[in-house]
Formats: structure tokens, C-alpha cells, sequence
């Protein structure tokens, strides 16, 4: 299981995470952000981007399905991070913008459409949501962790029951100087 994974290897992977310059993408999502508005940031990691929202001034909730990434991102940013997993999400209407940067592509192919809409609950309408996925149509597991990758045709029909629409889709390479040539497939969606 992935959370196990990152419970045991939680230093290093905050170590190999919290430097990654998500920037030009943050302020993708930002753009359709109130400011000062509030942020969910879902599946944060290292909370490398939860403590970005924070410094510009956004409300930021934050959670993280791994106990010891809750903890490390709790340090980290100051914030008081949930140890919670994306089945347990209970929000209704709280958020201007979630925030899910590499997290969802943990979650199984036949539950992704059921964390969508769970999430999406938690959105006021018109809210923008920000998610990422390693680029391709397979489910592995390396390392012991699961991986549920994404093309648009997947990912279309995996957003299809949950209330968003999507505004932009776009892929890029990893930011990461040692992941280069990993594909990424990003979507900004709207309640």
C-alpha cells in the first residue's frame, strides 16, 4: 500500500520532494483563486505547496493519507496537517480551490471517480481544482507503491460523475532534474 510506503520513507521523499518548483503551476491554479481564498490542499506530501498558499496570503487546509507526511508537512509549514485519506473526505461547500499535486494517482482506477466527486463536494461552485498524474493508461505498483496513471481519455471518464468540468488539460515533464522525461498529465477543473 502506498501510505505504508511513504510512513517508511518519509524523510527521504520529503527530502526528494520539498525542493520541486511547482511555481509555474500553482500559479495556474492561482489565477482562479480568490485572493486570500481557501485552499485544500489534498494529499499534501512534504507541504512544499501548502506552505506556498500560506505565504501568499490563501486560508490552506491540508492533509495527507501517510501519518508520517502528516507529521513532516505539519513541521514544515506550521499548519496543522490531517492525517486523513481521500475516502474520509467530509467537506461540503468549504473550498475555493483544491489543490491534489501528485496525490489522486495513489488512488485505485475503480475508486478515482468516487474520490472525485468527494472532493468536488468540498469545493464551493465555481471553485477550480488542481490535479496531477503520471502520464499513461496503466495501474503498477513500483516500490511498493500504487500507481494509476492518466491520458485525457482516462481521466475524462473518471471526472465524468462528480460535478467538474474541465477548463485546461496539459502535459509537461517531472520539474525534478533526476525524473527527466517523466511525463505528467495536469487538469484544472471547475464546480
Amino acid at each position: 500500500m502506498s501510505n505504508d510506503y511513504y510512513d517508511d520513507n518519509s524523510t527521504a521523499f520529503f527530502a526528494g520532494s520539498v525542493g520541486a518548483d511547482m511555481s509555474a503551476d500553482r500559479a495556474r491554479f492561482l489565477a482562479h483563486v480568490p485572493r486570500g481564498g481557501a485552499v485544500l490542499d489534498a494529499g499534501c506530501g512534504s507541504g512544499r505547496d501548502a506552505l506556498a498558499f500560506k505565504a501568499g496570503g490563501y486560508a490552506v487546509t491540508a492533509f495527507d493519507g501517510s501519518a508520517q507526511m502528516a507529521r513532516l508537512a505539519s513541521e514544515y509549514t506550521g499548519l496543522a496537517v490531517q492525517h486523513l485519506a481521500f475516502a474520509d473526505v467530509a467537506w461540503r461547500e468549504a473550498f475555493d480551490g483544491i489543490w491534489a499535486c501528485a496525490s489522486l494517482l495513489h488512488v485505485p482506477h475503480a475508486d478515482l471517480p468516487g474520490a472525485l466527486t468527494r472532493l468536488a463536494r468540498a469545493l464551493r461552485p465555481g471553485g477550480i481544482f488542481y490535479m496531477s498524474f503520471k502520464y499513461g493508461a496503466s495501474e503498477r505498483f513500483v516500490h511498493g507503491r500504487y500507481f494509476n496513471d492518466m491520458t485525457e481519455e482516462r481521466l475524462t471518464t473518471a471526472l465524468a460523475p462528480s460535478d467538474l468540468r474541465i477548463a485546461q488539460m496539459w502535459t509537461s515533464l517531472d520539474v525534478r532534474p533526476e525524473r527527466a522525461g517523466e511525463r505528467w498529465l495536469s487538469v484544472l477543473a471547475i464546480r
